[in-house]
């Protein structure tokens, strides 16, 4: 992904959209009357940064961040967003369930049926779009 010439934002703006699509877009612009510098943050540092680092191929960032926000237990409109970038960089529905299902041994069963949930939501939404 990584690219020299783009500046951090640019970098960050193209992988937001390849990896969040329409839900990163969508919390980027809840931000703009608040707080537009954060939303700036947002693209810049982790999708310009991180996400755009090489290392680990955008599946493993999104098992990995799935797993980090079903951990917290409290970041489900995150949580959402991030399974909804793992289907669209290549996660099946069993990959991030079975991810969520994990996290019960280290963050305990309500952080994992949080997650559950959510991924339920999250599968719900593209199935009646998809229909």
């Amino acid at each position: 992904m990584d690219n020299s010439n783009e500046s951090r934002f640019e970098r960050g703006a193209r992988a937001l959209s390849e990896i969040d699509g329409e839900g990163g877009q969508k919390v980027v612009d809840s931000l703009a009357d608040i707080a537009p510098d954060f939303a700036r943050y947002i693209i810049e540092f982790p999708f310009g940064d991180i996400y755009s680092r090489p290392g680990l191929d955008l599946r493993s960032r999104e098992i990995a961040t799935i797993a980090a926000l079903t951990t917290l237990g409290n970041a489900a409109p995150q949580l959402k967003v991030h399974i909804q970038a793992g289907l669209n960089v290549g996660l099946s529905r069993d990959e991030i369930v079975e991810t969520i299902m994990q996290m019960a041994v280290y963050a305990g069963f309500p952080a994992a049926l949080n997650g559950l949930f959510a991924a339920r939501e999250v599968f719900q939404e593209k199935h009646s779009l998809a229909a």
